[in-house]
């Protein structure tokens, strides 16, 4: 089983998480693609989704599921969404898409945070795949100083802005052992917008690809 068929198995087990009638928080990225196309199925059961990105707004109206703003709803019963990195603590590392800071927001109004995985995603200390911090770009020389005293390597992704207007840098070289800490601390840094670690809001449920099919960890 190839990698894309893993997220595939991934993408449409979540819809059992759906319920009939309601608005669904829907993330960003490659695996997520395989849920909205599982989403596409049941469109005519839900009222419609919020989305994390103008790339998954995009391909669900393509589907002609009804978008809505954020700020149009009260709170969701999901969010599904897929990882960089996740733990056995299901805590994740998020903003390889560059959709982390929306991601963040839809995700804090959800009852439940599904996530969904290849298996090559878990990671027993996050850190491997470089940290996403979305910056506003005034401070970005001055953000990356303060990511070195941190422990971290930061590289400027070039070319990249954020669907709200802001730059990505990309923190190498680090091995998390308390992503609660450090997601507190680079938050709490002028001009970043937010990081793209999720230890405070983690996942409720962890659906993972495998070639034996989906695996499901509530």
């Amino acid at each position: 089983m190839t990698q894309d068929e893993m997220k595939k198995e991934a993408g449409w087990a979540a819809l059992k998480y759906v319920e009939p009638n309601s608005i669904v928080g829907v993330g960003t990225g490659s695996t997520v693609n395989h849920f909205i196309d599982a989403l596409g199925s049941i469109k005519e059961e839900i009222k419609g989704a919020v989305s994390s990105s103008e790339a998954s707004t995009k391909r669900l109206e393509e589907l002609e599921i009804p978008v809505f703003d954020c700020n149009e709803v009260g709170g969701l019963d999901v969010y599904v969404d897929g990882a960089d990195e996740i733990n056995a603590d299901k805590e994740m590392i998020k903003g390889g898409g560059a959709a982390l800071t929306r991601e963040k927001i839809v995700a804090a109004i959800a009852d439940k945070f599904i996530c969904i995985v290849d298996d090559t995603k878990a990671v027993d200390v996050l850190g491997q795949f470089p940290l996403p911090v979305e910056v506003i770009p005034m401070a970005r020389s001055f953000v990356g100083r303060e990511l070195v005293k941190l422990g971290g390597d930061p590289a400027y992704r070039e070319g990249v802005v954020t669907d709200n207007g802001n730059i990505i840098i990309d923190v190498y070289g680090l091995s998390i052992t308390n992503p609660k800490d450090l997601e507190d601390k680079i938050n709490a840094l002028p001009g970043v917008v937010t990081v793209g670690l999720f230890a405070h809001r983690g996942a409720d449920v962890v659906i993972t690809g495998t070639p034996q099919g989906a695996k499901i960890e509530e």
